[in-house]
């Protein structure tokens, strides 16, 4: 109702001016209960004109020839058509607002010569006549000019958001290539020096042990801690060479990631809730972040345990949820890892909350809630 209301309060405006005009006019005939009636019909349709143009401009054009023809309104009966051709015209209907000007014209120039007084001079006719004619087409040049202005803003809005889309894909290309050189880099230089000393210390493992010597741990150690780093190695460059298109995951995929993970010998019992709605890519892709690195957790630290994933769909949020029963001691710090943090800067960077804590029998929780009723 409120974006009518500056078009009620016209209509109303008009109206008490309309009634003051043809009671207080001299030489005006007296105002009828018709009038009146007129009068707030004009006043509804100018408060509807804004829905419904085209029908609102023909009844009020109507009523104000019925007005001027009965009570010899004047000029100021064509106020309010003026103001609804001005409308139909700004909201496209050009034919339309010519139809009703010229209708309305007719008309008055009709009265105004059948209900002229004998002597009145044709000159003072002329002049009204021809400021009439000139507010109307002042009216439906208006309209023209105000929409042609409304479709210019309109396109000037699309093309800047199409330049902005334009710099996003750019920006998503060169990150891309950024990754990718860096991969490159990484493998050319880290990777083989990581390379020479896992073989170089598995080799002095093997000579020590050839000779019956006992390798020190140090050297057990070197060798360790370079198997890790290769391996952590690899799953980043793999991360690093994996195609934008290929990261745009979802929570339609958590079925699958549910059997790779049971696949790796933990249980997962998946349960959603609510009704299933189409989500903000960034919202599902976090979404699907969160549970793979929490059942990535689970698998790594919690022992033997069954994982349990939830989703809740809700119109105003998103809630997943992983909890299991493994071997973490309740009541225990929470010391929040490379994981963790990565997942609470996805959650928050997105306005939602992550909650991380040890259940109060054992096991842990991971639960994020994304809200959905606001831009991001």
């Amino acid at each position: 109702m409120r974006p009518d209301l500056p078009y009620a309060l016209g209509g109303v405006v008009l109206g008490v001016l309309l009634l003051g005009n043809a009671a207080l006019a001299p030489g005006a005939d007296a105002v009828g209960l018709l009038d009146v009636v007129l009068i707030v019909v004009m006043a509804a349709a100018l408060a509807l004109c804004r829905r419904f143009p085209v029908p609102a401009l023909a009844v009020v054009t109507a009523a104000m020839l019925l007005l001027h023809v009965r009570v010899h309104a004047g000029v100021s009966a064509s106020f309010p058509v003026i103001g609804a051709v001005y409308l139909a015209a700004w909201r496209g209907h050009r034919l339309a607002a010519a139809l009703a000007s010229l209708v309305y014209l007719g008309g008055f120039l009709i009265s105004e010569v059948s209900a002229a007084p004998p002597g009145l001079p044709g000159q003072q006719m002329l002049e009204r006549t021809s400021l009439l004619v000139g507010w109307f087409v002042a009216a439906n040049v208006a309209g023209l000019v105000a929409r042609q202005h409304r479709a210019y803003l309109e396109q000037v809005e699309q093309r800047a958001a199409e330049a902005e889309r334009t710099r996003e894909e750019m920006a998503l290309r060169r990150a891309g290539e950024e990754r990718l050189r860096i991969a490159r880099d990484l493998h050319d230089s880290l990777t083989h020096s990581i390379s020479v000393i896992k073989v170089q210390a598995g080799i002095a493992v093997h000579l020590d042990r050839k000779n019956g010597d006992q390798p020190s741990a140090a050297l057990l150690a070197i060798q360790e801690a370079s198997s890790t780093a290769m391996r952590e190695l690899r799953a980043t460059l793999t991360v690093l060479r994996t195609p934008a298109e290929e990261d745009r995951v979802g929570l339609a995929l958590l079925d699958s990631l549910a059997e790779r993970t049971r696949a790796a010998g933990v249980p997962v019992q998946v349960r959603v809730s609510g009704e299933p709605a189409e989500l903000p890519a960034e919202v599902d892709q976090a979404g699907y972040r969160v549970v793979q690195e929490a059942l990535t957790n689970v698998t790594r630290h919690a022992g033997p345990a069954i994982a349990q994933v939830h989703v809740g769909y809700s119109p105003t949020e998103l809630t997943v949820a992983v909890s299991d029963d493994g071997q973490t001691a309740a009541g225990g710090p929470v010391t929040p890892g490379v994981g963790l943090r990565g997942m609470r800067e996805r959650v928050t960077g997105l306005g939602g909350t992550l909650h991380a804590d040890h259940g109060d029998e054992g096991g842990f929780t991971v639960r994020a809630t994304f809200p959905l009723d606001g831009p991001a």
